[in-house]
């Protein structure tokens, strides 16, 4: 299966379970990856044929600017489960970045890989 990806895209949102998350606008990396069959669009050279990437992006940024969630596991699952039911798409995997304070300036990032029903 080809593949199309769709990587650091970053959104401001608010997310956490600490008060000062709370209140905080927070940048988050979105890295996506979706299995595609890409011969029918290399065929037509047509944006219909393929994945309308730049509509995930807008449909994935409206939504996670407006989410309030405060844990990225639960973010990361409502945005798979948004894009599978708005676009054709077989098979997603979202890899999801965070700032954290942990010792300095780190990241936590998890990956999750889900499937249309």
């Amino acid at each position: 299966m080809d593949k199309i990806f769709l990587t650091d895209l970053k959104v401001d949102t608010i997310i956490g379970i600490y008060e000062w998350e709370r209140n905080t606008l927070q940048t988050l990396q979105f890295d996506l990856e979706f299995d595609w069959d890409i011969q029918t669009a290399a065929a037509s050279d047509d944006i219909k044929d393929t994945l309308d990437y730049g509509a995930v992006a807008e449909v994935l940024v409206n939504f996670v600017q407006e989410s309030r969630y405060q844990l990225i596991e639960t973010l990361a699952e409502s945005v798979c489960r948004l894009l599978l039911e708005r676009f054709p798409i077989g098979v997603i995997t979202l890899s999801l970045t965070k700032p954290v304070k942990l010792h300095g300036q780190n990241f936590a990032r998890i990956q999750i890989t889900r499937h249309a029903r």
